[in-house]
């Protein structure tokens, strides 16, 4: 696929993104989750290759396709890995019709007016260029909203507009994430700031150029349908926040326009112990109901 493919995909394309983008940080606790605990790896290498190994897992799954899965969303060391063939990542992707991007950002500050805003990315230049090389389509930021800090949410989404139009310099398609909490007391009020943030920023995108959006599914079913139609906005995608994956898709298939960006949601079922076949089962299972959830508005 090329871009122009790439991008019609993810526009018009029925299915979901999975995140398959864990970091350092959370990368031992969806190492836990799969079923492989710390005793079995020594040091950040091993670790990072069992999670790897997962990830190649999922790729190279017939269950794993574009017909259902639009795009899929690596973590770095995952865009340079290879499969057992010897296939760049994104490109195997690619071959399955499946759009890739990379997780960009360097983790977050600690929260401060409600927030948590992003540290800087001062690679962010030479990673866009790495991902184009790779044939990876765009990238993705994550930042979280706790409160209803109006000026807090202004900044969180304001950060990721200034990196997300960088990000568009370079030729790529970011996805801004903005995640609000779904733990906040007052989440119903911060969902209504965020849109409105979003709203005011969307003015900065260039004319003919769009960034997409992560967002937690809104507390308040299409609350964000003026950014799903927004014609600086190619996609949004919902991530699922710590919800289970039964609670995701039913939150989820209440917003129209609004496709899946799961993780957890997506894994939760998947151990390392399973034959192929239960394993390939199983994430059959998970892709069909995150699909239909995606595909339900």
């Amino acid at each position: 696929m090329n871009f122009e493919e790439m991008k019609a995909k993810i526009a018009k394309g029925d299915g979901f993104i999975a995140a398959l983008d864990q970091s350092g940080g959370s990368t031992p606790k969806a190492l836990a989750g799969y079923g492989v605990g710390e005793d079995e790896y020594s040091g950040e290498d091993e670790m990072f290759a069992k999670i790897h190994e997962m990830r190649c897992r999922i790729v190279e799954s017939p269950a794993f396709t574009g017909e259902k899965v639009v795009g899929a969303i690596l973590f770095e060391k995952t865009m340079e890995g290879c499969n057992e063939e010897g296939m760049p990542i994104p490109e195997r992707l690619a071959g399955k019709g499946i759009v890739p991007f990379l997780k960009v950002d360097k983790g977050m500050h600690d929260e401060a007016n409600g927030v948590q805003l992003m540290k800087d990315m001062p690679q962010l230049a030479q990673q866009c260029a790495r991902a184009k090389e790779l044939g990876v389509f765009g990238t993705k930021m994550r930042s979280v909203v706790h409160e209803a800090n109006q000026q807090g949410i202004m900044d969180a989404v304001s950060q990721q507009m200034d990196f997300g139009l960088e990000i568009l310099s370079h030729g790529l398609v970011p996805m801004l994430e903005p995640e609000v909490s779904l733990k906040s007391e007052t989440r119903g009020t911060a969902e209504a700031h965020l849109l409105a943030a979003f709203l005011d920023q969307l003015e900065r995108v260039p004319e003919g150029q769009q960034v997409m959006l992560k967002l937690t599914i809104p507390s308040e079913p299409n609350l964000y349908l003026p950014l799903v139609e927004h014609p600086k906005v190619l996609r949004v995608v919902a991530l699922s926040g710590g919800y289970g994956r039964d609670e995701a898709c039913a939150e989820l298939a209440k917003n129209t326009g609004m496709i899946a960006s799961f993780s957890r949601a997506l894994l939760e079922e998947l151990r390392a112990h399973m034959d192929d076949e239960k394993f390939n089962n199983a994430l059959e299972s998970a892709i069909d109901e995150i699909y239909s959830a995606s595909v339900a508005g």
